[in-house]
């Protein structure tokens, strides 16, 4: 047998071992990632990116809420001391900067001096925050963290509260205003939503029951059945006019349009934290495996790109030429998504496969020369972004825990 699989992209010819080379490429990965993570620890936490002058520009070198989150989720639990130590001081770094209200900060620099809230209300860096503190008080090596950050806890969920819809028990959000920050999803969105029930699952909030079943509803309205609540039948109306099934949740519901360019991070979360032993999460697998989006390299982030002739297209998904199709948020291959991609893969037992992409996901992080790249063109496979990124090295560490170990991260 070959050691080299040989997968067809367009004008691209990627080598990926198979066999023993597969595993030597496997621990190669393994070493790189924590020696990423290590080289970008500060006394304040992790670094969003590798320092550069490009990332320190773009403010790649701080202590992202988001970023830093997953990062801890690989960290803590790690049994490697810098690490382990990193989660904790990352958490606090974000929980000392933390607004008066309870919002935890898009970013924190790791001098203190500077924290960032965005533009619109940064929602999910405050639920990343969350699932890491659960993540850690449960698996970190630390002693003294049980009962940490309980205040700041307390006024985190407070904050989250306040942005919920009091019949729909789902976030609300203005556009922009999560992971995906030049992308047109507003109202509520699938990504935030998702975590939002983690989030509630993992601190037993009250209204679950309700989140889970709008949450169905109202990204996936071509079920038979109605919403009881009124409004519900009129957003799930508006959702399916001039809509057609494609086998995914819409990526956000607003008033009177949605977003079916099939969120694949959004997606993928649906699938790890919202859908267990629901039938819907094999479907929406399926349909993410059937439009190819881990092909060449696990993950697009969309499935069908937005153009600018659609009706979502807006002018700042141009700004630094970045969101045009295939590109960035909009169709960009980001090797981060694809270590969830691979434990939604785990969480529906189709282990080969996920085995398969996490092979795939090493290879796409050694690319340049372990350059641990933040995405790429989603068809082209030119780099886009910074180097080091911290993300990518954690998703791989917990997938790859996942697949040997059966450990799963909160």
């Amino acid at each position: 047998m070959s050691s080299v699989l040989k997968i067809a992209s367009p004008g691209i010819d990627l080598d990926v071992p198979e066999g023993e080379a597969a595993n030597e490429l496997l621990e190669a990965c393994t070493r790189a990632s924590i020696n990423l993570l290590k080289d970008n620890l500060t006394p304040s936490g992790i670094l969003a990116a590798s320092r550069s002058k490009a990332a320190e520009s773009r403010s790649y070198t701080r202590v992202f809420g988001r970023d830093a989150a997953i990062c801890v989720l690989a960290m803590a639990g790690s049994g490697i001391p810098p690490l382990e130590q990193g989660a904790i001081d990352s958490l606090d770094a974000l929980a000392r900067a933390q607004a008066p209200n309870g919002q935890i900060p898009k970013y924190v620099d790791p001098l203190g001096h500077d924290a960032d809230f965005w533009y619109l209300g940064c929602v999910d860096a405050t639920l990343w925050w969350l699932i890491a503190v659960a993540h850690v008080q449960r698996h970190s090596t630390m002693p003294g963290v049980f009962g940490r950050w309980r205040s700041q806890i307390d006024k985190a969920i407070v904050w989250l509260q306040a942005q919920e819809h009091q019949r729909f028990f789902l976030l609300q959000q203005n556009e922009a205003s999560d992971w995906a920050d030049i992308m047109p999803r507003s109202g509520f969105v699938l990504y935030t939503n998702a975590l939002w029930h983690r989030v509630k699952d993992l601190y037993d909030l009250p209204a679950l029951d309700q989140t889970h079943y709008h949450f169905n509803h109202l990204f996936n309205p071509f079920q038979s059945d109605l919403p009881e609540y009124r409004r519900g039948r009129l957003l799930q109306h508006y959702a399916r006019r001039g809509q057609r099934n494609k086998g995914l949740y819409l990526s956000f519901v607003n008033l009177s349009f949605v977003g079916d360019e099939g969120d694949v991070f959004g997606n993928v979360l649906a699938v790890l934290y919202v859908l267990r032993g629901d039938p819907m999460a094999r479907e929406l697998m399926k349909t993410l495996l059937g439009a190819g989006v881990h092909e060449p390299y696990p993950i697009r982030s969309v499935t069908t790109p937005i153009t600018r002739e659609h009706d979502l297209w807006r002018a700042y998904m141009a700004r630094h030429k970045q969101n045009h199709p295939d590109q960035y948020h909009n169709g960009g291959i980001w090797p981060f998504i694809g270590g969830f991609f691979i434990l939604a893969l785990l969480s529906l037992g189709r282990k080969d496969t996920a085995r398969d992409e996490l092979v795939k996901l090493a290879c796409v992080n050694r690319l340049e020369g372990w350059r641990f790249t933040e995405w790429f063109h989603g068809r082209t496979l030119a780099p886009g972004g910074m180097a080091g990124q911290s993300w990518n090295a954690a998703a791989f560490l917990m997938a790859r825990k996942a697949l040997e170990e059966g450990v799963f991260p909160m």
